[in-house]
């Protein structure tokens, strides 16, 4: 699910990961998430990030997930728990009410439990893996709508996040324009190199009039 009125979401959301990838190469910035996977390969999200920042559990110690009322409609959920892999902060009940919510889905530097119900829902998530211990009296929000990090990429309030079989990928309010036209042309250049092909020419011929090689390379 992604916003209806937000042109450069549903623009996101029709490209894919790895081209979004080349553009970020391509422009210099830092916007793949290292080692954050989806749970089911069929899973596809973008959107607009309502971040989400864990700390270790003071005592008494706060809460773990009562901001989910806070979250709007199309939302990205991206929460940092520093990597964690000993203590989940995402399971069926944030599953239950995002989904319910119509969250377009939920991306975590850390891990989840639960998966079950993620996957009958089909409501993506996205994280380093899957363990049942709860992060309850071991992790506390410390902030919300703050920047994050997420798999060496940081994330702020309101940048794009597009995940897909390949990964996520952050698209930084500030650049998201130049991103998003780089993207869109690189796609375009694959597919004339595509059709270069279908029609008889060499690959090596179509990638050289395409300029495939130089596609993310730094522009100056």
């Amino acid at each position: 699910m992604t916003n209806a009125n937000d042109t450069n979401t549903a623009r996101a959301a029709a490209l894919d990961t790895a081209t979004l990838s080349d553009a970020l190469d391509r422009l210099g910035v830092n916007g793949q998430c290292l080692g954050i996977k989806p749970l089911a390969p069929a899973f596809r999200m973008a959107g607009r990030a309502f971040t989400v920042l864990y700390g270790p559990a003071a005592s008494p110690p706060g809460t773990v997930g009562d901001y989910i009322d806070e979250v709007e409609p199309g939302s990205i959920i991206v929460l940092d728990n520093a990597g964690r892999e000993d203590a989940t902060v995402w399971g069926d009940i944030l599953t239950e009410i995002a989904h319910r919510r119509g969250v377009a889905g939920t991306a975590i530097n850390g891990i989840n439990r639960d998966t079950a119900l993620c996957l009958e829902l089909g409501y993506p998530v996205f994280s380093r893996g899957q363990w049942m211990r709860t992060g309850k009296d071991r992790v506390q929000v410390e902030n919300m709508q703050t920047p994050v990090n997420i798999g060496h990429a940081r994330v702020s309030p309101g940048d794009i996040v597009k995940g897909d079989s390949d990964g996520i990928v952050v698209i930084p309010r500030a650049h998201e324009e130049a991103i998003l036209l780089a993207a869109e042309e690189i796609s375009r250049t694959e597919e004339h190199i595509r059709e270069a092909v279908r029609g008889g020419m060499r690959l090596a011929e179509a990638r050289r009039t395409f300029r495939y090689h130089q596609l993310q390379s730094r522009q100056k």
